[in-house]
C-alpha cells in the first residue's frame, strides 16, 4: 500500500511538472496571427521556427544569450575555484579560528539580495562599473562563492587528515597538496558546485535588471523580461519561444552531467 501511494505521488508530481512544459511547447508552435489569447491545449499550426527566429533576432535574445553563457561559465568556474581555495584554507591550513572564517564566508547566503542593491548601484555608478560585463561578472562571482564554499567544505571535512600529513612528511607544499591531492579527490563536489552556480547565474534576473541596461550586457533573463513587455499583446507565442530558448542550457547541463551532479551532492551532504 505504501509503495503504491508513493508511486502515485511521484507520478502526480511528474504530471504537475510536465503540464506547464507541454503548454509552453504547444503554444510556442502557434503562429502569432492565429493565437486566440487563450492557452491552446492542442497544436494550432506550426510556426515554432518563425517564433524562435523572431525571439532570437528581432527581440534580441541571441545577444543576451551569449552574454549569459559567458557569465554562467566564467563566473561559475571562478567562484568554484575561489571557494575550493577558501575551503582548503579553513579545513586544512593551520589558520586561527577556522569556525569564524567558515561563518564569515557562509553568511553571504543568509542575507536577502535586495539589501545589497542600493549600495551596489551607488558603488557601481561611482566606479564606472554600471552597465558593464565586468561589473556583472564581479558580482556574480562574489554572489556564487558562499554556497559553493559550503558544498566543497562539507566534502573536504570527510577527507582523512592522514592524507595531508603523509604528503607533508614527503615534503609537499600546501599548494601542491591542494592541486595534486584535494582537487582530484573533490572532482564530483567541484562539478556539483559548478552546476549549481551555472544555474544560479543563468537564472539571475535581479542583478541583471538593476546593474545593466544595454542589450549586449544584459543577461538573458533580463532580455526575456523585455521581450515580455514588447510582445505582451501581439505575440505571446514569441515570448514562449524565447522562454523555450532560455530554458535549454540548464536542462542540457543537468541531463548531461546528472550522474556527476548526484555524486557530488551526495558526497557534499553526507
Amino acid at each position: 500500500m505504501g509503495k503504491t501511494f508513493r508511486n502515485l505521488f511521484v507520478a502526480g508530481c511528474v504530471v504537475l511538472w510536465l503540464v506547464p512544459l507541454y503548454l509552453l511547447v504547444v503554444n510556442a508552435l502557434t503562429p502569432v496571427g492565429s493565437y486566440s489569447g487563450n492557452a491552446d491545449w492542442t497544436p494550432n499550426g506550426f510556426a515554432l521556427w518563425d517564433n524562435l527566429v523572431t525571439a532570437w533576432t528581432d527581440a534580441g535574445i541571441g545577444e543576451s544569450f551569449a552574454s549569459s553563457l559567458l557569465y554562467a561559465v566564467v563566473c561559475g568556474a571562478a567562484a568554484v575555484l575561489v571557494a575550493a581555495m577558501a575551503a582548503f584554507a579553513v579545513v586544512v591550513l593551520p589558520i586561527p579560528r577556522p569556525t569564524f572564517w567558515f561563518w564569515l564566508i557562509y553568511s553571504g547566503t543568509l542575507f536577502p539580495l535586495q539589501m545589497f542593491l542600493a549600495p551596489l548601484f551607488g558603488m557601481y555608478a561611482d566606479g564606472n562599473l554600471y552597465d558593464t560585463r565586468l561589473g556583472l561578472m564581479l558580482i556574480y562571482v562574489a554572489w556564487s562563492i558562499p554556497f559553493a564554499f559550503f558544498l566543497i567544505r562539507n566534502q573536504m571535512t570527510t577527507m582523512p587528515p592522514e592524507v595531508t600529513e603523509a604528503a607533508m612528511i614527503d615534503g609537499a607544499s600546501f599548494r601542491r597538496i591542494f592541486w595534486r591531492i584535494h582537487v582530484p579527490l573533490m572532482g564530483s563536489s567541484l562539478a556539483a558546485a559548478f552546476i549549481f552556480q551555472f544555474t544560479a547565474v543563468w537564472n539571475d534576473l535581479l542583478f541583471g535588471i538593476t546593474l545593466s541596461r544595454s542589450p549586449e550586457v544584459q543577461p538573458v533573463m533580463a532580455a526575456l523580461t523585455g521581450l515580455n513587455n514588447a510582445y505582451a499583446s501581439s505575440g505571446p507565442p514569441v515570448i514562449l519561444a524565447g522562454a523555450l530558448i532560455v530554458s535549454l542550457p540548464t536542462l542540457v547541463v543537468f541531463l548531461t552531467f546528472r550522474g556527476l551532479f548526484l555524486r557530488g551532492v551526495t558526497a557534499a551532504t553526507r
